[in-house]
């Protein structure tokens, strides 16, 4: 590990925060400015996978049921369209984004602007027409995600946020955080969580030690590791594959000819740079934070180009 040549890269780029933690042990931690330690900011579509946690949590509580079950347990309503591939939809179809929906998150139908600007977000994606047989592939889509904190709100009797309180937050040690809501006050599950980078921390590290906090199960096992794993592989301009709202990808060294060179890692992802990447075989967690509207060349891929090759460096 060179963590010397990810110090000198980080003076050159205009990251919010980078922290590295392996072994559980905080190796690297730079911020912009000192206030930016404490400072909430945006995590954008990283609270997706801050949902997922929340499912997986309420799934192991039996709040939810297993994800074979089918969308109309919640939505009836489903039974009635005349796509009858509505009625196949099921929760984990949901968490791996391949209900089928005809759905462009922007651009094309645009369809993310579209569901913020009508009355009921909910209704909205319930309504949108099938493109495909739900399973079949991986086409993102925050509206899938607003499904999924209105099942957990209905499922667990109390609103997404509260919920993260009790049972992830809280025994976290998370404070302090921000969330927004749609029109029905459903807090949204695909983007609109505010969090410091060392929470972010936090939930890479729980994750690392699939699912375990301070001696205390918070996520089981299982649910941990198939909530990771691969269920579809993605389509261009994506890469690698995708579990239950977290990324999964493979990085590999040109520069090594041995089998450590070969990395296989998840990661939680937001919209202008953020992440928590995962690298269960280094033992290491890395949380990324930035501001690309600060840009002017196109963003460096800092875990990829500058980050894992100095992990892998003897």
């Amino acid at each position: 590990m060179n963590l010397s040549s990810i110090s000198a890269a980080l003076t050159t780029l205009d990251l919010r925060s980078c922290l590295i933690s392996r072994d559980n042990r905080l190796v690297l931690e730079h911020y912009r400015t000192p206030n930016t330690a404490t400072e909430l900011a945006k995590i954008n579509s990283c609270t997706k996978s801050v949902l997922s946690a929340l499912i997986c949590i309420a799934m192991d509580k039996g709040l939810l049921p297993q994800p074979d079950a089918p969308l109309t347990l919640f939505y009836p309503q489903l039974s009635l369209d005349p796509d009858h591939r509505k009625t196949e939809i099921k929760l984990e179809h949901l968490l791996t984004m391949s209900a089928g929906f005809n759905w462009t998150e922007f651009g094309g139908q645009n369809s993310f602007p579209r569901m913020t600007r009508s009355p009921d977000w909910v209704r909205f994606v319930l309504e949108q027409p099938m493109s495909d047989t739900p399973g079949a592939r991986m086409v993102y889509n925050s509206g899938v995600s607003q499904l999924l904190s209105a099942i957990l709100r209905q499922a667990a009797g109390m609103s997404t946020a509260k919920f993260a309180e009790h049972y992830l937050f809280g025994p976290l040690g998370i404070k302090a955080y921000e969330w927004e809501v749609d029109p029905q006050g459903v807090h949204t599950g695909g983007f609109g969580l505010k969090l410091r980078p060392s929470d972010l921390l936090k939930l890479g590290q729980l994750y690392l030690q699939e699912g375990m906090w301070e001696n205390t199960k918070l996520i089981s096992p299982e649910r941990v590791n198939r909530s990771t794993e691969t269920a579809l592989h993605v389509e261009a301009p994506y890469r690698g594959g995708y579990g239950w709202h977290w990324w999964t990808d493979v990085y590999t060294s040109a520069a090594q000819e041995s089998s450590a060179a070969s990395q296989a890692y998840f990661y939680a992802r937001g919209y202008g740079g953020q992440f928590v990447y995962i690298m269960p075989e280094l033992s290491t967690v890395v949380v990324l934070t930035e501001d690309q509207r600060r840009k002017k060349k196109p963003p460096v891929d800092v875990f990829r180009e500058i980050i894992a090759p100095a992990l892998l460096a003897p």
